[in-house]
């Protein structure tokens, strides 16, 4: 199992950004995939998560209607549309299987002025 993130930089408060990971060595489209993020001195917490077949998703209460989830499963590819973005959405933002327990590398969003 590989995941391999990018999309990470830095952004301006009320900015946005799209994450995306590939995933390869598995059959992508059967299982559920998440991304979960670490800000500094924090433990990691789960931002969302997009199950398939089918899509359904579940999200953090602090990136409701903030942060979009999607995959594409021709693609091997899961997004992270996130926008209004916070100086606190500031972290490693991680793609992960859960099923295999499999983390990506991560990659940084740094939200600042």
């Amino acid at each position: 199992v590989q995941l391999v993130e990018s999309g990470g930089g830095l952004v301006q408060p009320g900015g946005s950004v799209r994450l995306s990971c590939t995933a390869s060595g598995f059959t992508f489209s059967s299982y559920t995939m998440s991304w979960y993020r670490q800000a500094p001195g924090k433990e990691r917490e789960l931002v969302a998560a997009i199950s398939s077949p089918g899509g359904s998703t579940n999200y953090a209460d602090s990136v409701k209607g903030r942060f979009t989830i999607s995959r594409d499963n021709a693609k091997n590819t899961v997004y992270l549309q996130m926008n209004s973005l916070k100086p606190e959405d500031t972290a490693v933002y991680y793609c992960v299987a859960p099923i295999f327990g499999s983390w990506g590398q991560g990659t940084q969003v740094t939200v600042s002025s």
